[in-house]
């Protein structure tokens, strides 16, 4: 789960963080009377879930209440990487010394919480990892002890020179990973960390990721989920509790289990195609499950052909079979479907989609490259 900057910045704010606030404005309105209570200049930030916002021109400074309003309007209502800006946050624009990047992200390979920093970060952090690796400090946490103040103090020491900053900072750090934990996070960062030109050290941006595993104990962070941010399919998954991931591809996947569903992504990279999404949709036999799985891959315009491949354990094939009939009566489907299903009621589950005009394979490479192919319009 994605959460807001400001939103962010509360959880950042909580833990003593030096943290600009501001305020949201969904009007222009609103953006001019915030900007008015704060006084001075303003910056006008659109609260989206992505990144690169002020490259798509939804981060603007404004001198005056007015010129708030203005940026506010311009920005409200843009859309930014298929998002459509409905809030912003206005904070004070602040004076700028020097831009640095921190950030702390769950990494599987060393099943711990690892440490990035970087001197040379700010908005740029991303072409810093690409072209100057050699430029981010990396650290990782022991589990069993947690984040320690010497550990902090000398990541600090990677970013500023001045022991006053240094204290200041190995503070931030200590906060920020506090934060991380309490929040359930899988990836918490700063970017940019801030000095002005008096030394003060201070966060003026946030990003936190939520692990939706640990939702379940944490109600108050899942209260902070703001489902007009989200990918409409990915609501629709988790109302229909589907496991749904969308990817950039052309070839929608329909699996039940995670492990067959991750083999299918790569047969169907291993055959020249590109996957549209991750969507397993389980171990039961709900016919409703498959209805509602057609209806989030067809809401992906991109998709150029939908692959089935069910293996019926547990799954009944039957039941998807009755899924796949209900839904293509009740859904306008205008990709061709390709269904690769073997086990449990396999014969009926033939029989159920042969007298609705279907046709099941029961070879998983065969199915796979059929359905790569004719996302490449290359088979009818």
């Amino acid at each position: 789960m994605n959460i807001h900057e400001y939103q962010a910045k509360e959880l950042l704010a909580a833990q003593g963080v030096p943290v600009p606030m501001g305020e949201v404005a969904t009007t222009p309105e609103q953006a001019e009377a915030i900007a008015r209570r704060l006084g001075g200049a303003v910056v006008v930030k659109a609260q989206v879930h992505v990144g690169g916002r002020g490259k798509a021109g939804g981060v603007k400074l404004a001198s005056t209440p007015e010129e708030a309003r203005d940026k506010a309007a311009a920005i409200l209502g843009m859309d930014i990487k298929g998002l459509t800006v409905e809030k912003v946050l206005i904070a004070p624009a602040e004076d700028i010394a020097t831009e640095a990047y921190v950030g702390i992200i769950l990494d599987r390979a060393s099943k711990a919480p690892v440490w990035m920093v970087s001197a040379a970060g700010g908005i740029d952090i991303e072409e810093v990892a690409a072209t100057d690796p050699e430029k981010i400090t990396k650290m990782a946490v022991d589990p069993r002890y947690g984040f320690l103040p010497h550990q902090a103090h000398l990541l600090a020491t990677k970013l500023y020179s001045d022991p006053k900053q240094v204290r200041a900072t190995a503070r931030i750090l200590q906060q920020l990973y506090k934060a991380f934990i309490e929040a359930g996070a899988s990836l918490a960062e700063i970017n940019p960390l801030i000095t002005t030109p008096s030394g003060e050290v201070k966060a003026i941006d946030a990003k936190f990721n939520i692990d939706d595993n640990e939702l379940f104990r944490l109600p108050e962070i899942e209260a902070l989920r703001d489902e007009s941010s989200e990918d409409p399919a990915e609501v629709l998954a988790r109302e229909a509790n589907l496991t749904f991931i969308k990817l950039d591809g052309d070839v929608g996947c329909v699996v039940n289990g995670a492990g067959l569903a991750m083999a299918t992504m790569d047969l169907v990279k291993y055959y020249g195609g590109e996957p549209a999404n991750f969507l397993d949709i389980g171990g039961s036999s709900n016919p409703e499950k498959v209805v509602n799985a057609l209806k989030i891959i067809t809401t992906d315009p991109q998709v150029k052909a939908i692959l089935f491949n069910i293996f019926g354990g547990i799954t009944r094939t039957d039941d998807v079979a009755n899924g796949i009939v209900t839904a293509t009566k009740m859904i306008d489907i205008k990709v061709p479907i390709v269904i690769r299903l073997t086990g449990t009621n396999e014969e009926i589950a033939v029989k159920i989609l042969a007298e609705n005009g279907f046709a099941a394979m029961t070879d998983m490479d065969e199915a796979v490259q059929k359905a790569v192919a004719l996302a490449k319009g290359e088979a009818q």
